[in-house]
C-alpha cells in the first residue's frame, strides 16, 4: 500500500438510466442540495454510518451524472486495499426524496437531499462505479 491518501474518481449515480429498483434519478435532481451543503459528504463503507472510510472532495452534477472525487483516509482499511485493488468499484449514495414523480416504469427522482456517498459491493445503478485510482 503506498503512504498517499488513496484518490479516486467517478460517478455515484448516472443520469436517466433505471436502477435495479426501477428508480431513475434525473438532471438537476441534486443541485439544491450540492448548492446548500455546507461541509464535506461522508464516504462510508457499503452505507453503514458506522463506518466512515473517508471524505468527498469533490461533487459536481456534469451531463453523466453525479461525479465525485473522494479519498480513503485510512489507508490500512479493507476499503483502501480493495479499491486499490480494483476489487471493490461500485459507488451509491443515501438520500432523502424532496420530489418524485411516478411513472409505470417505477419513480422518477426529481430533488434529492445527499447524505453521504458510499464504497458499495453491488450498487443499485449498475453504472455508479469508480473509473479512477490513484
Amino acid at each position: 500500500m503506498p503512504n498517499r491518501p488513496i484518490r479516486f474518481a467517478g460517478y455515484a449515480s448516472v443520469f436517466d438510466v433505471p436502477d435495479a429498483d426501477r428508480d431513475t434519478v434525473r438532471r438537476g435532481a441534486f443541485v439544491r442540495s450540492l448548492n446548500a451543503r455546507t461541509g464535506p459528504v461522508p464516504l462510508l463503507w457499503q452505507h453503514r454510518a458506522n463506518e466512515q472510510v473517508g471524505v468527498i472532495e469533490s461533487l459536481s452534477e456534469d451531463s453523466r451524472g453525479l461525479r465525485v472525487i473522494g479519498r480513503i483516509e485510512r489507508l490500512s482499511s479493507r476499503a483502501a486495499k480493495l479499491v486499490a485493488q480494483r476489487k471493490i468499484d461500485g459507488l451509491s449514495f443515501g438520500y432523502r426524496a424532496r420530489e418524485v414523480r411516478q411513472s409505470e416504469a417505477g419513480r422518477e427522482l426529481l430533488s434529492l437531499e445527499l447524505f453521504e456517498v458510499s464504497l458499495v459491493t453491488h450498487p443499485l445503478q449498475h453504472s455508479a462505479r469508480v473509473h479512477l485510482v490513484t
